[in-house]
């Protein structure tokens, strides 16, 4: 992934940070509580592919 790319990419629904989870290739937005994929070295930055943290999960 792309420090760069990294730098300017936020939560599309509430334009916070997201943490880069480099073991499971995803982004996680934690006040949504959503985790974006990334495949193929490609964010999917859409609310319907995102994954929903689990209460657990932080």
């Amino acid at each position: 992934m792309d420090a760069r790319l990294l730098e300017i990419l936020v939560c599309p629904l509430c334009k916070g940070p997201l943490d880069y989870r480099k073991a499971k290739l995803e982004l996680v937005c934690k006040p949504c509580r959503l985790a974006y994929p990334i495949k193929d070295d490609i964010p999917v930055m859409l609310e319907d592919e995102a994954r929903q943290l689990p209460a657990e999960e932080d």
